[in-house]
């Protein structure tokens, strides 16, 4: 049995329990909701193995939630009717913190159409951050870069190899103790799963699973991209032709609903020039070892492959952000306009304030190009309506954090955390 590591969403989770009713823990499958939510839980039912547990909420769902408080209802959305009586549940007693309810899929019917506002809090769940995972010291933090501060850490040690392990096992806090043979065979077993059922279960629509795999390997390689729907229904269809664009759309629609993709959204500040922003969001695997998966790759090739590796490792640099950011009241965005300036990432909190990111595996000449396009895209914004950036930086896979004398700092990602 794996031990149960700290996650940065155990403080989060606590904080909406003091001022929410029920809260909804949502996240791909395996990412540790069960195991989070337990630690705060007083009873539960685990509606995805609990068959009795599941008959009787479809006769009367208020059947499974008696029970001592704050208790678990696990999986919810396979009884989708619970929502409306846990909203009635929480109404009746005016307490805080008497539900917790984990979903790994969004149901799409007008189950929540009863809105939850004031009693039902939603927290988004994601696999392990290198931070949570033991293999980032957290030196640096995202909170600390979001208040100015300026990063300065020797060199963790992490090696270019190390970090393609990573990005090839995942943040799946299962696999924590596997080889890195068996971690890479669980995720691979993981998208059979997606591409067989967890799509179905997104919206109880058949799906063939050859194309959910084409359309999965179209994903992966164009992951950290704005690839458009247009592009990934030729990429999906092979010899055969192009798929239907509206089927690749509901396809790709029913891998968020189950948090397997997760957007990445662009940036909209006020600019100085004339230059016009696009809105086209990046997508991303909500962990970069399914594209590594889908593909059916490894570390090897990986670092064989520098160009592939550098968007996976950009995803791997996003997935963790957007875990720190979250715990700040943070967003992770990219920017990009139509001059063709682009930055890889823009965390901005709820008081306005921003730091920015260019994410480079590494190189002396590669840092230094990352660090000049922040630079003009500094120059770019209307700094007297959005603010100064608090930091501007390079994300790295190696090396020691220190700031440039042109100010932009340079970060590895063995020393970030929250």
């Amino acid at each position: 049995m794996v031990q149960y590591r700290c996650r940065v969403v155990d403080a989060e989770l606590n904080s909406r329990l003091r001022s929410a009713a029920a809260v909804v823990v949502e996240g791909p499958r395996a990412s540790g909701k069960t195991e989070t939510a337990r630690r705060l839980a007083s009873s539960e039912v685990l509606l995805d193995i609990d068959l009795e547990a599941q008959e009787a909420a479809a006769i009367d769902p208020r059947l499974i939630l008696a029970g001592a408080r704050p208790r678990l209802i696990d999986e919810w959305q396979l009884v989708p009717s619970v929502w409306n009586h846990i909203r009635r549940a929480s109404d009746e007693s005016g307490a805080k913190a008497q539900f917790i309810l984990t979903g790994s899929a969004s149901p799409v019917d007008d189950v929540t159409r009863h809105s939850g506002a004031g009693r039902i809090s939603r927290l988004r769940m994601r696999p392990m951050s290198l931070f949570e995972s033991g293999l980032s010291n957290g030196v640096v933090s995202l909170g600390q870069l979001l208040e100015a501060s300026v990063p300065a850490a020797p060199d963790p040690g992490l090696t270019l190899h190390d970090v393609a392990l990573w990005t090839c096992r995942g943040g799946w806090p299962g696999t924590l103790n596997d080889t890195q043979s068996d971690a890479q065979r669980f995720v691979r077993d993981y998208i059979d799963e997606i591409r067989r059922t967890d799509v179905e279960q997104a919206d109880g629509v058949r799906r063939d699973p050859a194309r959910v795999l084409q359309l999965l390997r179209s994903l992966s390689r164009n992951s950290a991209t704005e690839v458009s729907i247009r592009t990934l229904a030729t990429d999906s269809g092979g010899s055969d032709g192009p798929l239907d664009p509206r089927t690749v759309k509901s396809y790709v629609e029913a891998l968020e609903r189950v948090f397997v993709v997760e957007n990445q959204p662009a940036w909209a500040p006020h600019l100085r020039s004339r230059s016009t922003l696009r809105r086209t969001p990046k997508r991303h695997f909500v962990d970069p070892s399914l594209a590594v998966a889908a593909l059916r790759t490894g570390p090897d090739r990986l670092m064989a492959d520098l160009n592939s590796f550098g968007l996976l490792f950009e995803s791997l640099v996003v997935r963790d952000l957007r875990i720190y950011a979250q715990a700040h009241d943070a967003a992770v965005f990219h920017y990009r306009d139509d001059t063709g300036l682009e930055v890889d990432a823009v965390v901005e909190s709820m008081d306005g304030s921003w730091v920015a990111f260019e994410i480079k595996l590494g190189g002396r000449e590669r840092v230094d190009d990352a660090a000049r396009n922040l630079l003009r895209f500094r120059n770019r914004i209307d700094l007297s309506r959005v603010g100064e950036p608090k930091q501007l930086g390079v994300i790295t896979a190696t090396g020691f954090a220190y700031q440039r004398p042109d100010g932009v700092a340079v970060i590895p990602i063995g020393v970030i955390g929250p």
